[in-house]
C-alpha cells in the first residue's frame, strides 16, 4: 500500500498505547479510523484525539478474546466506512512477575485469550473481507521483541508465550497470503512509553476480574524512557509501505537474538558431533 488517503484502518487495543499511536499516524495520513478497545472511558478520549487531527473515526467496544464481539465491532466498521484496508491485531496484555508454575489458570486464560486469540479471531475476521473486496490491504499483528527472546530474571513466561504463537501463527498466515492483494507485518517492539502494565485493571470478569499489579521500578524506568507511541505507529506506516514483514524498533535488540541464534547454532553443531561419535551420517532431508 502506497495511497493512505481515504483508506480505513481497524486497530484493537487503541484507547491508549501503541494502539493510539498508531491511530494518530494512520490520521495524519489520510485514513479513516476505527478504534477498538474494551475500556469505553480510554476510547472516548482517544476518538477526540483523533477527531482533532481531521480523521473521520469511529469508537468500538469490544473483547477481543471473544469472537463475537470482535465480529460485531467489525460490521460497526463495515457499517461506517464500507471496507477496512489496514487491520491492526494490536490489544494485548502483560503478565509478568510470576513464575509459570505458580500462574492461576484464569491468567493463563486471560494471557492467551486476549494476546493469542485476540490474533486469531482478528485475521478470521478481517481476510475473508479483505479478499472479497479485493483492494490493496495490509495486517499487522503485535507480538513484541519478547516473542523471539526470553529475557532471564523478567518472569514474563506467559507473556512471552504467547507472543512466540503470535510470530508463528503470523508466520503462517503469510505463507496462506502469498499471491493476495493482502500484505501482513509482525510488530515487535522494545520498550515503548504505554501503560501495558497497568492491563489488569481491564481483566473481564469470567476470567477473575480487575486487579492492580505493584510496578516494579525496573519496568517503570524502562516503560516511561521507551520510545513514544506515535514514533512506533510512523515505523509501522513505514513498514505497510515497504512491506515489510518482521517490524523491529530498536537496534540493541538484534544482540539478544544473535544469542539466542548462536545456542540453537551450537545445539545443532552436538548434534553434528553426536552423529560423528556414532560413526553414522545424519538423516537425508
Amino acid at each position: 500500500m502506497q495511497n493512505f488517503q481515504g483508506k480505513t484502518a481497524f486497530i484493537t487495543g487503541a484507547g491508549s498505547g501503541i494502539g493510539l499511536g498508531m491511530a494518530r499516524t494512520f490520521a495524519r495520513n489520510g485514513m479513516n479510523v476505527v478504534l477498538c478497545d474494551i475500556r469505553r472511558d480510554g476510547l472516548e478520549q482517544a476518538l477526540g484525539e483523533v477527531n482533532r487531527l481531521g480523521a473521520q473515526a469511529v469508537a468500538v467496544e469490544a473483547d477481543v478474546s471473544v469472537k463475537e464481539q470482535l465480529q460485531r465491532a467489525a460490521q460497526q466498521a463495515f457499517d461506517a466506512f464500507g471496507k477496512v484496508h489496514v487491520f491492526c491485531a494490536n490489544a494485548g496484555i502483560s503478565m509478568h512477575g510470576v513464575p509459570i508454575e505458580k500462574l492461576p489458570a484464569k491468567d493463563w486464560e486471560w494471557v492467551l485469550g486476549v494476546n493469542l486469540y485476540g490474533v486469531i479471531h482478528g485475521f478470521q475476521t478481517f481476510v475473508p473481507h479483505m479478499r472479497e473486496h479485493g483492494e490493496e490491504s495490509h495486517i499487522v499483528n503485535t507480538a513484541s521483541i519478547g516473542g523471539f527472546r526470553i529475557q532471564p530474571g523478567w518472569d514474563t513466561g506467559p507473556y512471552s508465550m504467547s507472543k512466540y504463537a503470535v510470530v508463528a501463527i503470523s508466520e503462517a498466515l503469510e505463507q496462506d497470503l502469498e499471491g493476495s492483494n493482502i500484505g501482513l507485518s509482525i510488530l515487535a517492539p522494545a520498550a515503548v512509553n504505554t501503560g501495558i502494565f497497568h492491563s489488569g485493571r481491564a481483566r473481564p470478569e469470567r476470567m477473575g476480574g480487575a486487579f492492580k499489579r505493584e510496578e516494579s521500578e525496573q519496568f517503570a524506568h524502562l516503560l516511561h524512557e521507551g520510545l513514544p507511541p506515535d514514533v512506533v505507529g510512523e515505523r509501522v506506516l513505514r513498514a505497510i509501505r515497504n512491506r515489510e514483514f518482521y517490524i523491529f524498533t530498536h537496534t540493541w535488540a538484534r544482540e539478544l537474538l544473535d544469542e539466542r541464534h548462536a545456542r540453537v547454532q551450537a545445539a545443532f553443531d552436538e548434534c553434528e558431533k553426536w552423529y560423528q561419535e556414532r560413526g553414522m551420517e545424519p538423516p537425508p532431508r
